[in-house]
């Protein structure tokens, strides 16, 4: 039904949310969980922009206190313990370790004094408190670690979400079954004006070509949470087919992150990650274990270019090799061992001047009354770990534009689609029913990603089998995950499969082995075509080369 412009033409929508990262599709579940008639526009797929680029932490952001964002920092830790009770299957722990140098530019005793405060600021969580190491028992726990000036360290927890993407899209589906409508691949053309409010939207589906009208009701608030595209959005505007820009500043001032993924190194940390200033320049940057391989990153540059083409360069890729090498040495790392990189652009306030570390992550609800339009409504920055407070905070100002009484946030306790806590009976269940079909690993790894969805994707392997098979030898992926994507999660593109339904393009050669097989389950089990298939492949191909392939790596051999 999301797909039927005819019928979303028909229909007058309360709430009009555009962009469908992790903060749009936080806005667009609590509103229609509250009673809102929502729809949600994304001109990509779900969780393609900022949301699925960052370091994949929920953390409480430990070098915030510098700064002095206690009230952020506050936020963002009691945001994390929501998410530990209501995604334990996506959000879990996480053990980050600090080696502490000496002529660095914070010592010892301002990280044990950071500590400590961030242990204060979050009195209530159920991870374990941080511990101090001194350089003897650093330099036995971590025997690669570099001892140049070396005073001992620290270790705390945060959170990891290995599937950023997966939870972006469960809120998707927790506001789909909420009664939203939810569309990706839907461009918003022109916003249109009249008066001092925004009517109506014009809007392309990107699949076809199709042209559409999305119109709200009387009251309709709109929601842009476009993230680096805000300024796009609001440019879009019009009055009677003229062009008529929503306001002269801008409000996005967006730096560029990149990260690369490397397989298992020697002197990489075990169980837990590592959290280190570079000894070059003192940035901070992260080593993280993720999905059996290493996330290290992330750079933080300025960046004005093309916001649909953002790859990591070579000097960024050879900046996080070289530090990493500086920290632990026998790692030896050099450009053929990174077999993926991605970047992405953080939606910041425009902060002309600023060292990119130093502005500000906290988010800000611009109200467009200032500059005329009473029912526009924008999100400036926003971080993965705080996007359901973003959500309430939206839904609240909506509801109190609209001179409604504002009812209770339903997302503080509500658990996402797959909620699954550890051990729980029903895992023991399916293995019991399914293992004749699937083993026992097989089935606890599918657990890992789609919680109690795992049921579903079983019930497909029920039904046909040969979709237990792995997709490619040595491949965790099934082959029922590919066709569950299409069927269940409105997986569009090839791309949506191998980035964001599954990390199977993140993790071996792109995933470019797996292209055939994929292509034959699609034909067999979703109706594509081999023409849409073969369209499908080429904006996959187009995808890397824009996004994520090395210049050094583009060869002919890689992208044929």
């Amino acid at each position: 039904m999301d797909r039927n412009f005819p019928h979303v033409q028909e229909q007058a929508y309360d709430l009009i949310v555009i962009g469908g990262g992790v903060n749009g599709a936080a806005t667009a579940r609590d509103a229609a969980l509250r009673g809102l008639k929502t729809i949600l526009i994304e001109k990509n797929d779900f969780a393609s922009g900022t949301s699925s680029w960052s370091t994949r932490l929920i953390h409480g952001g430990l070098r915030y206190l510098e700064y002095f964002e206690i009230p952020l920092v506050r936020e963002s830790l009691r945001e994390r313990e929501i998410l530990f009770k209501t995604a334990p299957h996506l959000v879990k722990p996480l053990l980050l370790t600090i080696p502490i140098y000496k002529n660095r530019s914070r010592p010892y005793w301002k990280i044990w004094a950071g500590m400590c405060l961030y242990d204060l600021l979050s009195l209530d969580k159920t991870v374990p408190l941080h511990r101090m190491l001194p350089k003897a028992q650093f330099k036995q726990l971590f025997r690669g670690v570099d001892i140049d000036g070396l005073a001992g360290g620290a270790q705390y927890y945060d959170g990891q979400v290995v599937l950023a993407e997966r939870l972006c899209w469960e809120n998707i589906l927790d506001a789909k079954r909420a009664g939203a409508t939810v569309l990706n691949y839907v461009k918003v053309q022109h916003l249109h004006r009249s008066d001092d409010r925004i009517s109506h939207l014009s809007c392309r589906d990107e699949l076809t070509g199709a042209d559409f009208t999305v119109r709200g009701t009387a009251q309709a608030i709109v929601i842009n949470t476009s993230g680096p595209w805000v300024d796009h959005v609001c440019q879009t505007a019009q009055t009677e087919d003229q062009a008529h820009p929503i306001g002269e500043q801008k409000k996005i001032g967006g730096t560029k992150g990149s990260h690369i993924v490397v397989e298992p190194f020697p002197g990489a940390p075990l169980n837990t990650s590592f959290y280190v200033e570079a000894k070059s320049d003192g940035r901070p940057f992260f080593i993280v274990p993720w999905a059996g391989k290493y996330l290290i990153g992330t750079t933080d540059l300025p960046y004005s270019g093309d916001l649909d083409q953002v790859k990591a360069d070579d000097a960024e890729i050879d900046y996080l090799l070289r530090e990493t090498n500086l920290i632990i040495p026998g790692a030896n790392l050099c450009r053929k061992d990174v077999i993926f990189t991605y970047s992405g652009v953080r939606p910041l306030p425009n902060s002309e001047g600023k060292k990119p570390g130093s502005i500000t992550r906290k988010h800000i609800l611009f109200d467009h009354q200032s500059e005329g339009v009473n029912n526009l409504i924008s999100l400036i920055g926003g971080k993965l770990t705080t996007y359901r407070h973003v959500g309430e905070e939206m839904v609240n100002r909506v509801f109190r534009k609209r001179r409604q009484s504002v009812p209770v946030c339903p997302t503080l306790k509500r658990p996402l689609p797959g909620y699954l806590p550890p051990q729980d009976a029903q895992v023991e269940l399916a293995i019991a029913k399914f293992q004749s079909k699937l083993d026992e690993r097989k089935i606890r790894q599918l657990f890992e990603v789609y919680g109690l969805q795992t049921m579903e994707i079983l019930k497909l392997i029920d039904e046909s089998p040969e979709l237990a098979d792995p997709l490619m030898p040595g491949r965790t992926e099934l082959k029922a995950q590919i066709v569950y994507a299409v069927q269940s999660e409105m997986a569009e593109q090839i791309t949506d499969i191998l980035r964001r339904r599954t990390i199977a393009g993140m993790t071996a050669n792109y995933g470019l082995d797996t292209l055939p097989v994929i292509v034959e389950l699609l034909i067999r089990y979703c109706g594509w075509s081999q023409a849409r298939c073969d369209e499908s492949m080429a904006k996959y191909h187009q995808y890397l080369q824009e996004n994520c392939l090395p210049e050094y790596s583009a060869t002919p051999e890689l992208v044929a």
